[in-house]
């Protein structure tokens, strides 16, 4: 028997000693490379058929199935397609269908055809080296792009310009307001490409503010637009040019000349353009009608006022072609919710009354009755699949828990759904009307023959007592429940972003498992205030960020203490961005319950963020100056207990070094030491191979320094 057990002993060890170790190098740079899910990558359905293309041989050949046979095929290789179009294409990547027989593809500048029938194409258009934001219109006919601060369009081969702005602080064409809003870009063809929308922004009164770009000798300024809080904003209008006059008329705002033009979209007929008017104190917004052809107000459909704050985050969108009728988000009710309006402004139908979040809106059938959208479901960790019809019947389309991403047929009788959840890496289906699901792929675990500890899933109550949050807690590959570890808490705890999700690794990410396999539990809560929880969850925090977010990560702590195998003494705290506001605030307001504590890219005072996020959040110091001094950080740096490091990049644009360097010179002035590390031209995130010593860097400090 002792001669079994130790053989036994011996093999476990030998299995063991033959599991490969992930280097910290490895985890941060191939969690999506190496160690990436096998997926059917850009799945496309091909127009008007049954057939879909997606990515072989790491997208050097364009694949092909249908929904009748599922086998695929090679329908054209990537050196066939540049040898047709004399380009160097390295991949499939960015390809769209013109039509069912003709594949589009740009390089940026150069915008080719590609016939896959016979295997022929040619250049369509190229725009000169220094245009940007290109977008083609839905003929793919023109298209709009810009340069420098001015719009023009490339019609017919002939270059137009649509605004010839010298003064470069007025700027067409790009997105405004910062992204918020949903924003992400700054032109809109009309449904028939008669008319092409457009964003112009005046920065005149925006203050410049200084970066230093350290390349050249001697160094050189270079000066952003940066609106701070509670100063001068950008000025909105909406320009509309039109094709065939070549003239374009404009739209204001109809309050302040600084409230936000948001969501636009054009109805199907081109005759009406929507805009959400939202007030620049972004708790009343107004969804208004417009003339397409002059520009004038032709009637504002809805309003929304709240005592906290109104987002509109999505366009109004039209399910058919047909019909000037619309579907509009709203949170009206708590949940975002989906809304059926005639244009004349009569709610025809609340679609979805749902007690759970809705994210997107993915398609229609082809007679429009019927919407598919994205949505969390009752479990806030999942992102699902559902559809509604106009009389609001809803049904579930994914039948499995986790995160979906899915496309739908063009006749509306099949979706492709390729899905991951805690137990699966990824797998891809294709669901047929009846809701028969077919596999196409299942991805094998790339981390087999890895050494890779344990992730678990939880729910603790929030400091009001009664919200659920959701905790993940992960563990090393040799954890033993007998020995007394070391926690590094990792936070976000910001809006707009959730850290435990049902997808592979819990949303972890895989520097965490590396870090878990040094001799540590790592562990985050999703406190209020953070994403796809609905109003009351989220809204909390108005007027004093961070607040309720430290209460709730301190009940995340005392979650961890109540645990055996957790070293009390011996814990610390990383994040960045708003994580590094969590991680400072933690550090100073709630002194002693970390060892140590790594802030990136940290706000350290609301007033030197920009407006149109920090002002929903925490409105104006002068109409909120309580808040802004409750929840900075620089009052507090006597507190400091523990080490603390300071991170940030030196070309930072979203949380611009001042934070950092108004913080430190608090710590001098108060004679307390903290350490400080920048990045030099790294922008809000430090990306490439420099994370890899970014994290070595975080990881290191935590592990030096919390004994």
């Amino acid at each position: 028997m002792k001669k079994l057990l130790l053989a036994l002993g011996l093999f476990v060890s030998l299995a063991a000693s033959a599991q490969k170790q992930i280097s910290l190098e490895d985890a941060v740079m191939q969690q999506n490379r190496m160690f990436r899910a096998d997926k059917m990558l850009n799945f496309q359905w091909i127009p008007t058929t049954n057939k879909y293309v997606f990515f072989g041989d790491s997208g050097r050949k364009l694949m092909t199935a249908s929904t009748a046979n599922a086998a695929a095929s090679e329908l054209v290789s990537l050196a066939d397609l540049n040898k047709a179009l004399g380009s160097d294409f390295k991949s499939f990547f960015g390809i769209e269908w013109k039509d069912a027989n003709t594949l589009l593809m740009t390089d940026g500048l150069k915008f080719y055809e590609f016939n896959i029938n016979t295997k022929s194409g040619k250049k369509i258009l190229e725009l000169p080296e220094t245009a940007e934001n290109a977008e083609l219109d839905n003929t793919k006919q023109h298209i709009a792009f810009t340069e420098k601060n001015n719009l023009y369009i490339l019609k017919n081969g002939q270059r137009v310009a649509v605004t010839s702005e010298t003064n470069e602080a007025i700027v067409s064409g790009q997105f405004f307001a910062r992204n918020e809003f949903g924003i992400s870009k700054g032109t809109f063809w009309s449904p028939k490409s008669n008319y092409l929308a457009f964003y112009q922004k005046d920065q005149t009164d925006v203050a410049d503010y200084p970066l230093l770009d350290i390349t050249a000798t001697p160094g050189k300024l270079e000066n952003i637009k940066y609106p701070m809080i509670g100063q001068k904003s950008e000025r909105p209008k909406v320009g509309i040019y039109n094709l065939t006059t070549g003239k374009s008329v404009y739209i204001s705002p109809r309050g302040n000349t600084d409230d936000y033009l948001t969501n636009l979209s054009w109805t199907p007929d081109e005759k009406y353009v929507l805009i959400a008017e939202l007030n620049r104190g972004q708790n009343d917004m107004h969804l208004n009608v417009y003339d397409a052809t002059s520009g004038a107000f032709v009637r504002t459909i809805l309003e929304e006022k709240s005592t906290r704050w109104v987002e509109p985050e999505h366009a109004a969108y039209f399910p058919s072609a047909k019909s000037n009728n619309f579907i509009w988000f709203s949170e009206k009710d708590g949940f975002d919710n989906m809304y059926y309006y005639s244009i004349d402004g009569k709610l025809l139908k609340q679609l979805t009354a749902n007690k759970f979040v809705a994210k997107d809106i993915l398609g229609t059938n082809p007679a429009g009755t019927e919407i598919y959208f994205t949505a969390t479901g009752p479990n806030p960790t999942n992102l699902l699949v559902y559809k509604v019809d106009l009389k609001g019947k809803q049904t579930l389309l994914t039948k499995n828990e986790g995160t979906h991403s899915v496309a739908i047929s063009p006749d509306g009788n099949y979706i492709f759904d390729e899905y991951t959840n805690r137990s699966t890496p990824s797998k891809s289906l294709l669901i047929d009307k009846s809701g028969k699901a077919t596999t196409l792929l299942e991805s094998k675990n790339k981390y087999d023959g890895y050494t890779l500890g344990t992730s678990e899933v939880k729910t603790i109550k929030a400091a009001d007592g009664t919200t659920d949050l959701y905790t993940r807690l992960i563990k090393p590959s040799n954890f033993d429940p007998n020995k007394k570890y070391p926690v590094m808490v990792y936070v976000y705890g910001g809006p707009h972003a959730q850290m435990v999700t049902n997808t592979y690794l819990d949303g972890a990410n895989l520097w965490m498992f590396w870090m878990a396999e040094q001799g540590y539990l790592v562990f985050t809560v999703d406190n209020r205030g953070s994403e796809n929880r609905g109003v009351a969850f989220e809204s909390v925090i108005h007027q004093r960020l961070g607040y309720h977010e430290m209460e709730d990560q301190l009940k995340g702590v005392e979650y961890l203490k109540s645990l055996p195998y957790v070293d009390a003494n011996r814990l610390a705290v990383h994040g960045w961005s708003y994580g590094g506001f969590m991680t400072t605030s933690l550090m100073l307001r709630k002194a002693g319950t970390f060892n140590v504590g790594v802030a990136g890219g940290p706000v350290t005072d609301w007033k030197y963020y920009e407006i149109m996020y920090g002002e929903r959040y925490m409105d104006t110091p002068a109409e909120n100056q309580k808040g802004f001094d409750e929840n900075s950080t620089l009052g507090y740096v006597k507190n400091l207990k523990g080490k603390l490091l300071l991170i940030h990049g030196t070309s930072d644009d979203v949380v611009v070094m001042q934070h950092n360097l108004a913080l430190i010179k608090n710590f001098v002035e108060a004679g307390k030491q903290v350490d400080f590390f920048a990045y030099p031209m790294h922008k809000h995130n430090v990306l490439g191979k420099d994370r890899v010593h970014l994290m070595q860097k975080v990881l290191g400090y935590i592990m030096e320094n919390n004994k």
